[in-house]
């Protein structure tokens, strides 16, 4: 079991995880005190950047989906005549291959120092930034700072890292000027519930920010090579092998289930720098007549070491669907385009 499963297993909801996770407790404790001095520190002290800037980041470790948002919303602002420049720390290598596949027109520069990254993102023409994982980057000035909380961490351990999921407690939504509450296999009436909990303020209060849902559904499924589209219905009653390198492999599996699919999933680590032998298990399974079924963050990584000779895997192909109050986002996201027309 990698540590990415053991760090979910550890996060549940069982007897057995609840009681494992008790000695971490005084590890997650100091851990909150530093994140809470780091924030009072860093706001005082942010730096403004030479564009204007929308952030997208998260409370929990990985699986919300921030960069499929952060991808909507420069997508957003090309269709909107506007060059984005997405920022992102690059960690991995693999992100950065998929915002350029997401967003060709896009400037993409990835660089753990944004003010440097933002230099080089104006220098080619990028008009507006948009800064991928950004919600713990408090040295940064944003114009728009959205939080993602995913419907699925509702269930998950309360407690800070690492006898938790969250790298900063609900409190920190304070910061938020919009939440975006996502779901891959939660149920809409989980994601509204959620979305409701989290847009209420004690009585008396200033208003909160506004709070959307989204799905983020597998749409269509296209060769990793070819880039011939399928329609999910090509899965149903068929075997699949869902190879996923991410932060939520489970849930990626049980979307394409809900095709019809009999689905054996090959869970790796978030990031995973595919070595020779697993190249060599998924061809086998490719050539034994049996659908291999990658994320985009996956097939960056694959493209170019397949085989032409093997049958080639089908990239699930992830969409943004607005389920709740999505106008507010575009709302939002245009307030910041309007004011990277001033001179």
């Amino acid at each position: 079991m990698n540590a990415a499963r053991v760090g979910r297993w550890l996060w549940g909801g069982s007897w057995g995880a609840r009681m494992a996770r008790l000695p971490l407790l005084p590890l997650a404790g100091a851990y909150w005190a530093v994140m809470k001095l780091r924030a009072a520190r860093g706001r005082a002290d942010a730096v403004r950047l030479p564009l204007p800037t929308i952030a997208v980041g998260n409370l929990s470790v990985g699986g919300t989906g921030k960069t499929p948002l952060a991808a909507w919303i420069a997508d957003y602002c090309v269709a909107r005549g506007r060059t984005p420049g997405i920022l992102l720390r690059g960690y991995g290598g693999d992100e950065p291959l998929v915002h350029r596949r997401l967003v060709p027109q896009a400037v993409v520069i990835a660089n753990a120092d944004r003010v440097a990254g933002a230099v080089a993102a104006r220098a080619q023409g990028a008009g507006v930034l948009v800064l991928d994982d950004a919600y713990q980057l408090l040295g940064v000035e944003r114009d728009l700072n959205i939080a993602v909380v995913s419907a699925e961490s509702a269930a998950a351990s309360p407690w800070p890292l690492p006898a938790g999921p969250w790298r900063e407690g609900r409190d920190a939504l304070g910061r938020a000027d919009l939440i975006v509450v996502t779901r891959r296999c939660a149920s809409v009436d989980a994601a509204r519930a959620l979305a409701d909990r989290l847009g209420r303020r004690s009585a008396g209060g200033p208003p909160g920010p506004p709070v959307c849902t989204a799905r983020l559904a597998v749409t269509h499924l296209e060769g990793m090579r070819s880039g011939g589209r399928q329609e999910l219905e090509v899965l149903a009653g068929r075997r699949v092998t869902a190879a996923a390198g991410i932060a939520d492999p489970e849930s990626f599996a049980a979307q394409l289930g809900t095709a019809g699919a009999s689905v054996q999933l090959v869970a790796y680590q978030d990031h995973h720098a595919y070595r020779r032998e697993d190249l060599e298990r998924l061809v086998r399974v490719a050539a034994g007549g049996d659908y291999v079924v990658v994320t985009e963050k996956d097939a960056v990584k694959l493209r170019r070491q397949w085989p032409g000779s093997a049958p080639e895997p089908l990239v699930a192909v992830l969409a943004v669907q607005w389920e709740r109050n999505g106008r507010a986002l575009e709302q939002a996201v245009d307030g910041v385009l309007a004011s990277a027309r001033r001179p």
